[in-house]
Order: structure tokens, then sequence, then C-alpha cells
């Protein structure tokens, strides 16, 4: 019994001296790798995470799904647009469907167009992360999901607290409500009451013009303004086809009546506005403008709204507010400048005005916001990548990210 006790001891001595001699033997763990540094575009804040990054422990989502409705029950229009915005900013926007149904996918790189040009800091982006995990949840604190459809106003959804869990989010429904003429239109009551002569004259030169006659459109237009002084719509189509013609002066006059015998008929002042822009003429633009903007049914902030206006177009209001922008920024208005650029930015879904980006690119340098100022040039050359100031815009590009990351205190020459 004692020798087989002596042997047992002996054997556990031999293992402790065995298991030591292994774990002696074993390399050390790596030290942790350094935080991946701040892209360009971002200032680098050592004592919160890279946006974009993974985490440990992160809560990944993949993708938001939802539904548009209608306040009343009606139908949605088929140009139902959901985007997704960050910090004021959109970063991605897909369509719904006809029934209303949408599902966005975050991170994704066949949907990332927004994701790239909003912000180069993308979730899609991000190094060392497959685009098919989508994006952190925290990445989604400063986010909200809005609709954007013409003659629509809609409610805002926040993703700041989403209470599903899981890959997929059902954020439920965005309520989204008709909008209703509260001073301007965009259309006029004066062809209905035109005596038949005059409106007859005037259909007449809608079709020359649409089959580009534009010569014969001006004579059946200057024919239904004389036959009825008050064609409000004959005045704006004589002063378009006047336009088209190289006409500016004549065309003026035309577009100038029509706001005469109706100033809450809208289209005029937009062209005048126009005309004003391309002579640089900054007080006239912001004097256009400003009635434009003024009289935006979009821009009311009623509470209840009671009809549906079936030919607002976008288009018109993102071009207006760039005008208004370019004004305000030309008579060293910053603060309006940005307010109607970020305006338009929101209007114009279709990236009609690509210089909208380099105004804002200014606009947000002169006030030292050296990220915002990169995004935006970095989306101008994305959109433009030909154009004549590209190389120029790409220098300024260059500068402004020297001034994003500043050489640090510790890497500076000593002073002598």
């Amino acid at each position: 019994m004692g020798h087989r006790m002596r042997i047992f001891v002996l054997s556990a001595i031999a293992m402790a001296f065995l298991a030591s001699d292994v774990m002696a033997q074993k390399p050390p763990a790596p030290a942790p790798s350094p935080p991946p540094s701040a892209p360009p575009s971002r200032p680098a804040t050592p004592t919160s995470p890279t946006p974009g990054s993974a985490q440990p422990g992160d809560d990944f989502i993949m993708f938001l799904r939802g539904r548009v409705a209608v306040h009343d029950g009606g139908s949605i229009p088929n140009d139902v647009l959901i985007e997704r915005v960050c910090n004021n900013r959109v970063r991605q926007n897909t369509f719904a469907s006809l029934q209303g149904d949408f599902s966005m996918q975050l991170g994704s790189r066949t949907d990332s167009f927004p994701e790239a040009s909003a912000d180069s800091v993308s979730s899609s982006a991000a190094p060392g992360r497959s685009s098919d995990q989508g994006i952190p949840r925290r990445d989604l604190t400063n986010c909200e999901l809005r609709v954007s459809a013409s003659g629509f106003r809609s409610n805002v959804v926040s993703l700041l607290d989403l209470d599903n869990f899981g890959s997929s989010v059902d954020v439920g429904v965005i309520v989204v409500r008709r909008a209703g003429k509260v001073e301007g239109t965009t259309i006029s009551a004066t062809p209905y009451k035109a005596p038949t002569d005059a409106r007859k004259a005037y259909e007449k030169g809608l079709d020359a013009e649409r089959k580009g006659k534009l010569a014969d459109a001006q004579k059946y237009f200057d024919s239904a303004v004389q036959l009825y002084p008050s064609f409000t719509n004959a005045w704006f189509h004589l002063g378009s086809v006047l336009q088209k013609q190289k006409q500016n002066d004549a065309a003026r006059v035309a577009y100038t009546h029509a706001t005469t015998i109706d100033s809450k008929y809208l289209p005029p002042y937009l062209f005048l506005a126009e005309m004003a822009f391309q002579a640089a003429n900054w007080t006239e633009v912001l004097k256009f403008t400003g009635h434009l903007l003024d009289l935006d049914p979009l821009n009311q902030g009623q509470g209840e709204v009671t009809a549906y206006v079936v030919d607002l177009d976008p288009l018109n209001y993102a071009e207006a507010y760039f005008y208004n922008a370019m004004a305000n920024y030309n008579l060293n208005k910053i603060q309006d400048a940005e307010k109607s650029a970020l305006k338009a930015e929101h209007f114009d879904l279709r990236t009609h005005f690509p210089q909208l980006h380099l105004l804002l690119s200014e606009i947000f340098a002169r006030k030292n916001k050296y990220d915002l100022a990169i995004a935006e040039l970095q989306t101008y050359l994305a959109l433009v990548p030909q154009a004549k100031d590209a190389p120029q815009q790409r220098e300024q590009l260059a500068k402004l990210e020297q001034l994003n990351n500043p050489v640090p205190t510790n890497d500076k020459p000593e002073q002598r």
C-alpha cells in the first residue's frame, strides 16, 4: 500500500513539472492590434470607436422592413421613396412596392450610391467586414426613416430605440398625408375662364410647343393673350417659348405680366429666378425664389391636410432652393445659404444639381466643418468626375483632407 502511494505521489509531481514546462514553452498572447485610424473624411476621435467598424458585442442589422400607408386609406403613388437619414443627411434610399411594402438592405453594395456619396464613412465600406452582415445597431442612433413622394408629406420614424432584435427589423407603418395647396399654386383656373377663341388659341399653342414649333406656338399664345389679357397661363407659356428662342427681354416681360395678374401662380417666378441666376443678379434671384418658397405648400408645416397636390414637382422646388442658396451665398448670407442648400439636397432625389454639393462643400469649409466639406466634395466628384473643374476640385479635396487631419502635437518640429 505504501509503495503504491509513493508511486502515485511521484507521478503527480512529474506531471506537475511537465505541465509547467509546457506552459513555459507556450508563446505569449499577441498584443491587441491598434484601432484603425480614422478615414480622411472624419476627424480622429480616440475616445470613441470609428463609425462603421465592428466592436465586440455589436448587434448587426441587415434589413429594415415596413410599409407605407396613406392616412385616409387611399392608394399610394407609384414613386414612393423611403430614405434613411442620419444626422440630417440622406444615407440610403429604396422604393416601396405598389402595395406600399419596402425592404432596405443596410450596407448593401448593390444599393450603396447614396451611402457612398452622402458620407465617406459608410457601413458597407467598413474595413474587415463583409457587406452582407449589415451595419451595427449603434450606427442607427441618430437615424430616421422618412418617405418622399410627390404631393405627400410624411411622418418620421426614429431608429433610436428599435424594439425588435435580430438582423431584420420591422419598423411598422410610415403614414403619409396628402399635401394641400396653402397659398401658391402650380396650376391656374384662367383657362376655364377664358373665352372660347382664346382657349382654342392657347390649346393650339400648347400643341405647337410640344412639337417644337416655337414660332407657331408664339403666334398662338400671343393671340390668346390679345383675346384675353388676363390669361395667366398663356402669358407664362408665351414667356417660355420666347426664352427658348433666346428672346430673354421679351420673355421676362411675359413672365412678369403673368405674376402681375396672379401673384400666387408660381411657375413664372421660377423662370424669372432662373434668368436672374444666369445673369448673376443675386438680389433678383433672392426676391423671386423668396416669393416662391414662401408659398411652397410643403414649407407651411400645417397640421391637417385636406387636398392632394396632383401637379407638385419636387424637382422645381429643388431648383428654387438651389437658386436661393446660391443667391444667399453670393450675398454673404451663409447661414441662410446652408439652410436652403440642405433643403435643395432633400428635394433633389435624382441629383440634377451636382453644383449643389460643391456649394455645400464651400459652406462647410468656411465654417471649418472639414469632414462635411470633404463628403460633399466627394459627392460632387462622384457625380461629375469629368467636369472641367474636376482637377481643381481634387486639389481642393486634398487640402481639406490635410486640414481635417492636422499633424499631431507630438509630431510637430520643436520650437526654437
